[in-house]
């Protein structure tokens, strides 16, 4: 796998025993989901030994003083508000999205996503807010790249190719565990839980929406696989649910793993580990195809990096 800038530094081995942050919160108030307590973590309302600490993938000695106050005045955790454009024209405009940012607003009415960034960087540039439409979405913890419209024509256009499938997007993702084989499919229907919006695949009698996942094997680093997937459809959280069905969850996914589920050598890593590389699309004003990739970011090449690396110490060399 390409990484930019090289191989990134390798990080200090944590102390023994030590718990990141984010997950100690969660298990002293298990009234709080991961996402409620990482926000609280964020928004300065958790200190460590009397002090706060507004990263949730920190890692606490056991032993500290973990203290959370819904009360504390919520701080703003300083942020860049930049955003990388690879391409912009009448009709569409590709970014990149780093892990961590929404998309677009949820109901909470977010003021820093995907979405505003780019309208603010183009509106620099044009001098006014321009017409901007979300064609489709990454997680808020999934990088790479995102199309949007940025006409009429433009946003009618995208939008058919998202529904026939012809709208090209392609992972990286690191999964746990040792995936068998060099590629395969998944095609199992996905069904929706109403009452904590979640999705799972459908049972053998059990009707869902239709969902097939391709993925291709890169490069196998013992505990882990990490492998290029493609989607036949696009169904929210597909890749994630598919590959926790199968017994390999993506890389810290907390949502989809079976419950109670645990590996010999478990991954940490702060958030899941998947990433839009690739984007395919045919441009609305003449039907010229259109690609664009990006490499992933360096916590994702580290993690690799790191595995690999631990799979070496262990004498098993991998991979292709």
């Amino acid at each position: 796998m390409r990484r930019a800038g090289g191989r990134p530094p390798r990080p200090e081995p944590p102390p023994a025993d030590a718990e990141r942050l984010g997950r100690a919160v969660q298990r002293q108030h298990p009234e709080l989901s991961f996402t409620r307590a990482k926000r609280a973590i964020e928004s300065g309302q958790v200190t460590v030994d009397g002090q706060v600490e507004q990263d949730p993938g920190a890692y606490v000695a056991p032993g500290a003083r973990i203290v959370f106050d819904a009360a504390r005045p919520v701080v703003d955790r300083p942020a860049p508000r930049t955003v990388e454009i690879l391409h912009a024209d009448a009709d569409v405009v590709v970014a990149v999205k780093p892990a961590g940012l929404l998309t677009q607003p949820t109901p909470e009415r977010e003021v820093d996503t995907l979405l505003s960034r780019v309208g603010s960087a183009l509106a620099r540039t044009a001098g006014r807010r321009p017409y901007l439409a979300v064609v489709h979405r990454l997680d808020k913890e999934t990088s790479g790249l995102v199309v949007f419209a940025a006409s009429r024509r433009g946003l009618a256009a995208l939008q058919a190719q998202l529904e026939d499938h012809s709208l090209g997007r392609i992972y990286a993702a690191v999964v746990e565990g040792d995936l068998p084989g060099d590629a395969g499919t998944f095609d199992r229907a996905l069904v929706g839980d109403g009452t904590h919006r979640r999705r799972w695949v459908a049972a053998p009698d059990e009707a869902g929406k239709p969902a097939v996942t391709h993925w291709q094997l890169e490069r196998r680093l013992g505990s882990a696989t990490l492998v290029r997937v493609w989607l036949e459809t696009g169904r929210t959280h597909q890749i994630r649910i598919h590959f926790a069905a199968a017994g390999y969850p993506v890389v810290g996914d907390r949502v989809y793993r079976r419950p109670g589920e645990r590996r010999e050598n478990p991954v940490d890593f702060a958030r899941q580990a998947l990433h839009a590389g690739e984007l395919r699309f045919l441009h609305p004003a003449d039907g010229r195809p259109m690609r664009f990739t990006v490499a992933p970011p360096p916590d994702f090449a580290g993690l690799v990096a790191r595995l690999a690396e631990r799979d070496r110490r262990r004498g098993r060399p991998r991979g292709r």
